[in-house]
């Protein structure tokens, strides 16, 4: 109970809980659509290349989020250049694109040290969030579900069959860059909350998740973001209690939440699948 009468009395856990809980709602929205297009590692990727931003923004004293979706935006168009314009494969382009990045993102911290914090960069911690940054989350969130809400006919098509999309009229590169687009945004919301290294798995894991228990892209949206939400909220409540940091908290909770979901699914869990089975063998 300390937990739920703190959140009333103080403003830093507010913020944390707030923040938390929109960055779960849109990775789980967002990662639905990446889930689709088997693009996770495009998130990883992006997550790890927007470090070079986050330095720059720092060295010259505006906030992280501008040099973070500049890059990230250009590394989702570097990537889409050499493997369109190159034998080089899009795994492989990824690779690439986003070690370069993250290891120049590393040399440019080293250098601006005494300014960041690397450990907040690589792993969050929503509990200094400011309210700056609450808002701006909130912000993206609110643009991020108005996109999927007017354009929802159009993402799911060209998600499903990409060459569908194409007879009727899709423009199907454009859509595709413009998902890179909130994905890069989606990405630097969630620094402050699980930080560059364990973003993935909030766009990744509650995702997952639905997706093992519908076959709907509507409900997969709605599972998945109420599971990123889930997560954020179980997460911030053990981290604070227990004086844990938030971000692998919240990144083990959606863990934990996927793998009920894969053993107890009425349909795709490892449980049903065997009293299929040992039900077919009789």
């Amino acid at each position: 109970m300390d937990f739920f009468q703190d959140v009333l009395v103080y403003a830093f856990l507010q913020k944390a809980l707030i923040t938390s809980v929109v960055v779960g709602i849109i990775c789980g929205v967002i990662g639905s659509f990446i889930i689709l297009r088997g693009m996770a590692l495009m998130g990883d990727a992006i997550a790890h290349a927007i470090l070079p931003g986050v330095a720059i923004s720092y060295m010259l004293g505006v906030n992280y989020f501008y040099g973070a979706v500049v890059v990230g935006v250009l590394t989702a168009l570097g990537i889409g250049v050499i493997s369109d314009k190159s034998r080089i494969k899009s795994d492989a382009a990824i690779g690439i694109v986003f070690s370069a990045a993250f290891a120049l993102g590393v040399i440019l911290i080293t250098k601006a040290k005494s300014a960041i914090d690397l450990t907040q960069i690589l792993f969050g911690n929503v509990l200094y969030v400011s309210t700056v940054d609450m808002w701006l989350t909130v912000i993206i969130g609110i643009i991020l579900l108005l996109i999927v809400t007017l354009f929802f006919k159009e993402l799911l098509i060209s998600s499903f069959d990409e060459t569908i999309a194409k007879v009727y009229g899709l423009k199907t590169r454009f859509i595709h860059y413009g998902i890179m687009v909130l994905l890069t945004l989606v990405t630097v919301a969630s620094l402050q909350t699980v930080g560059v290294i364990l973003v993935v798995s909030l766009l990744i894991t509650p995702a997952s998740t639905a997706y093992l228990l519908t076959n709907r892209l509507s409900t997969m949206i709605v599972l998945s973001a109420f599971f990123g939400a889930l997560s954020s909220v179980i997460g911030i409540y053990f981290s604070y209690v227990y004086n844990l940091p938030p971000g692998p908290v919240i990144a083990l909770a959606a863990t934990a939440i996927f793998l009920l979901a894969l053993i107890f699914s009425p349909k795709q869990g490892l449980l049903w699948q065997k009293v299929k089975k040992q039900a077919t063998n009789r």
